[in-house]
């Protein structure tokens, strides 16, 4: 299994932008799908988006689509998650999954590996 440790988190104002990276060592990432998922306060985890392990196949959840994207660089074992237009309802912690057989990418319960966390804070 990979290990993954997320970074980029901050606190922004509604509008701004960030991008999140999730970093992972201890496997091969290139055969890894990766997921991106977010817990706000007081609500279950959602999902986010995905990438597979080649980067071909990218899928995002509504609320995010038009102005959420994933990448992947497999030479630098690192996914990406660029946010613009950031709203303050997008405040949550973020977390990078990666899995070698995701067949419903959108649950949790099918990625083996997560990082721990990354805070996003978007005041308006």
């Amino acid at each position: 299994q990979v290990q993954l440790v997320e970074s980029g988190g901050e606190s922004v104002q509604a509008g701004d932008s960030l991008r999140l990276s999730c970093a992972a060592s201890g496997g091969a990432f290139k055969s890894y799908n990766v997921g991106w998922f977010r817990q706000a306060p007081g609500k279950e985890r959602e999902f986010v988006g995905f990438i597979s392990w080649s980067g071909v196949t990218t899928v995002y959840a509504d609320s995010v689509k038009g102005r959420f994207t994933i990448t992947r660089d497999n030479t630098e074992n690192t996914a990406y998650l660029q946010m613009n237009r950031l709203k303050p309802e997008d405040t949550a912690v973020y977390y990078c999954a990666a899995g070698q057989s995701v067949l419903e990418y959108y649950k949790d319960y099918e990625y083996d590996s997560w990082g721990q966390g990354t805070q996003v804070t978007v005041s308006s």
